[in-house]
């Protein structure tokens, strides 16, 4: 009950101060936020955003099968992150675009603009549901069980909760609540530290010597190209995650294109790209150290290397305090995640689907009706109660992201105008040919794909596009 209470009391300032800031019930807030963000906050609220639940409990645990050789992905991210900055940022702020899937039907054509929206809906749909699915498992394990409230109940109060404070603000809400989630997050992460500095008795010295001299704290793979760890196919599959699954991604994009100006807005973008892997560095630290308490207290390490830091904390070995702030820290991460989710989806659905903009009414229902679906889906995933399941959609949406990478290239870098009602056609292809191609090479040649499966599946899209295109030049960028 003493948690429950701790979820309301947290649930309850987000409400508070996002009344404060929403209160013009306007499409034009809901949307863009008046363009008038400032663009610090929306760097700092960007750690919470990017860092969903999953991570908040996978990055610990990731160190017993990839050592720390993860912070070669979150290095390539920074160039991701500047190349958003300085290709992507100014491309959509010149053409003051609400959603940047608009950008393609000023370049390619009304099909592949309805194209692009409808693949970023459904991956981001099913995507964003089954990360919340994960997040609810473990409140439900550590909140609601004990109440004996059913799973069913507790999924759509959590997302009423969610629908409640973004319903009216939409995007001008996100920019400031995510502060506050971003700020319990990265609290709740210290505390949990400190916690186990405690039970291992370390001062911050011994905890330095300890994660240097642990066998876990390889960072960089050269030796072997074939290993998903390779530092070059990490690196560049980093930066690539990034231009698609942030620069390309109408959520991630959503809060950046609320800055006042496109200066504003890259200094917004490359102040959160030197964040990002410090935070990430210190998920991996104490992953290492958790592994260290574990072999130190005589607990058999979780086959599931996920539960990690779940079992830690469900054993008390941290203490009621880290326990308190691990809850706070998974609902901040689910929170943030899942509120610009949800509020993307109904910005996208109104402005490139239905093309009304201005439509007060429309929007207000899209957001009550992707809050039912968005509760609805995980639902269905807790009733295949698989986590074969989950994984497979967690690729599947991985494969729909390749085709955005494969139009908006075509888009910028192209010059050529393609035969639009082609497109989705293409676009659905390029996932099935890219799935063959990464089977044929494993059996082939032992070689198996990993994050560069995207650059693939964006390579294959760019050259559907191509052969279904004539040399008459279309629209300028400049014009």
């Amino acid at each position: 009950m003493f948690v429950l209470v701790i979820l309301l009391s947290y649930f309850a300032i987000l409400y508070t101060y996002s009344y404060f800031h929403s209160s013009k019930n306007s499409n034009e807030t809901f949307f863009r936020g008046n363009r008038n963000s400032r663009w610090y906050l929306v760097a700092f609220g960007m750690i919470g955003a990017s860092l969903s639940g999953i991570t908040f409990v996978s990055v610990p645990g990731m160190v017993m099968w990839s050592d720390m050789t993860y912070l070669q992905t979150c290095l390539g991210y920074i160039l991701g992150y500047f190349i958003v900055a300085f290709v992507l940022l100014p491309i959509f702020y010149r053409h003051n675009l609400t959603t940047i899937y608009s950008f393609l039907k000023i370049r390619l054509g009304e099909t592949s603009y309805k194209t692009g929206a409808l693949f970023f809906l459904i991956s981001k749909l099913i995507g964003a549901a089954a990360r919340f699915y994960v997040v609810c498992l473990i409140l439900d394990r550590f909140v609601f069980k004990e109440l004996n409230i059913p799973f069913f109940v507790t999924v759509p109060f959590l997302m009423t909760l969610i629908w409640l404070y973004t319903r009216n603000g939409g995007i001008r809400t996100l920019v400031h609540t995510d502060v506050i989630q971003t700020f319990f997050m990265l609290l709740s992460l210290g505390v949990i530290l400190y916690g186990v500095l405690e039970v291992l008795d370390f001062s911050l010295a011994d905890a330095y010597k300890e994660v240097i001299s642990s066998g876990h704290s390889r960072i960089f793979e050269f030796s072997d190209i074939k290993s998903p760890q390779n530092f070059f196919k990490q690196f560049i599959s980093g930066a690539f995650i990034v231009v698609v699954m942030t620069g390309l991604d109408q959520d991630m994009m959503q809060k950046n294109l609320t800055c006042k100006t496109l200066h504003e807005a890259k200094k917004d973008m490359c102040t959160y790209a030197f964040a990002f892997a410090p935070v990430n560095l210190l998920f991996m630290v104490l992953g290492i150290l958790l592994i260290c308490a574990f072999n130190t207290k005589g607990i058999a390490i979780p086959e599931k290397f996920d539960n990690l830091l779940i079992d830690v904390i469900s054993n008390g070995t941290l203490g009621m305090n880290a326990k308190i702030f691990f809850i706070i820290g998974i609902v901040s991460a689910a929170f943030s995640s899942a509120d610009s989710s949800l509020t993307a989806l109904t910005t996208t659905y109104c402005v490139d689907i239905k093309e009304k903009s201005s439509d007060v009414r429309l929007r207000k229902n899209t957001h009550a009706l992707m809050a039912i679906l968005f509760a609805f889906a995980v639902l269905i995933f807790n009733y295949f109660n698989s986590t074969s399941l989950i994984d497979a959609i967690f690729i599947l949406c991985g494969y729909t992201y390749g085709p955005l990478l494969g139009l908006f290239s075509f888009a910028i870098l192209g010059r050529r105008t393609v035969m639009d009602k082609a497109t989705p056609y293409i676009a659905m292809l390029s996932p099935v040919a890219c799935f063959l191609i990464s089977q044929l090479t494993l059996k082939m040649f032992g070689y198996k794909f990993g994050y560069e499966l995207l650059l693939l599946n964006g390579a294959l899209t760019f050259a559907g596009l191509y052969a279904f295109s004539s040399e008459k030049k279309c629209v300028s960028l400049e014009n």
